[in-house]
């Protein structure tokens, strides 16, 4: 059962992020989603790639934008899509849906909700989150733990894809646990922005560890406006 969402404060509303997949989903920029949607889907032959994770070197990279538009495109071909804040020290995915974080992954993991307790539906079709809930002391070992395999296992009889929206890699441990746990990872970069020797080490973390990662994308990229994919359909 996905229970319904509270009527989210103003104060709530203001810091909500646009998804632009959801909103304008014929522009360019959705199509990089798409496009980002469908190399993750054919990246391998051999494992169906259902519960990804999606991180970046440092914080301030677009990793939680990125997650969020890429749960929708998935949402938009029919499938069951479920996006979990695991970003557990400064959670955001309630701010982008507009749903509460009275009740999250703090309390599935540490028994005090279960799971069709913390799922909320969003105002995306397919669409359901996970938020973080209550700020805990021990990220790491809850992600870490063997309830945080139990969670996973029992949402993926659930959903079609499970993705988690995690903290950056360089700054704690956490992705680099809950990594182990999923079919892959992707790092998100910002042009401009994103030192390239922290990149490299985050890269090296995720190879290091038992994640398989399935790329990078490059986010905050300066686009002219003689681009090809402005050939197919005007967009703003």
């Amino acid at each position: 059962m996905i229970r319904r969402n509270r009527q989210v404060k103003k104060s709530e509303r203001a810091n909500h992020r646009n998804i632009v997949s959801h909103v304008d989903p014929k522009s360019p920029i959705a199509e990089q989603y798409r496009t980002l949607r469908t190399n993750i889907q054919y990246s391998s032959s051999e494992v169906q790639m259902k519960s990804i994770l999606v991180t970046s070197a440092s914080p301030g990279e677009g990793k939680s934008t990125t997650i969020a538009n890429l749960a929708v495109v998935l949402s938009q071909q029919g499938k069951r899509v479920l996006l979990v804040d695991a970003d557990m020290r400064k959670p955001t995915v309630h701010y982008t849906f507009r749903v509460d974080n009275l009740v999250g992954l703090t309390n599935l993991l540490t028994g005090q909700e279960k799971i069709e307790g913390v799922i909320q539906a969003t105002r995306v079709s397919n669409l359901s989150v996970i938020p973080c809930g209550p700020i805990p002391p021990n990220p790491s070992e809850l992600l870490g733990s063997n309830r945080m395999q139990q969670v996973l296992d029992e949402l993926l009889t659930e959903f079609d894809y499970v993705l988690f929206d995690a903290p950056p890699v360089l700054a704690v441990a956490d992705p680099i646990v809950l990594a182990n746990l999923c079919d892959g990872s992707v790092l998100v970069v910002s042009s401009g922005k994103t030192d390239r020797d922290g990149a490299l080490k985050a890269k090296e973390q995720l190879d290091q560890s038992k994640a398989k990662l399935l790329g990078a994308v490059l986010n905050e990229k300066p686009r002219s406006t003689d681009q090809y994919y402005y050939y197919y359909g005007g967009s703003k």
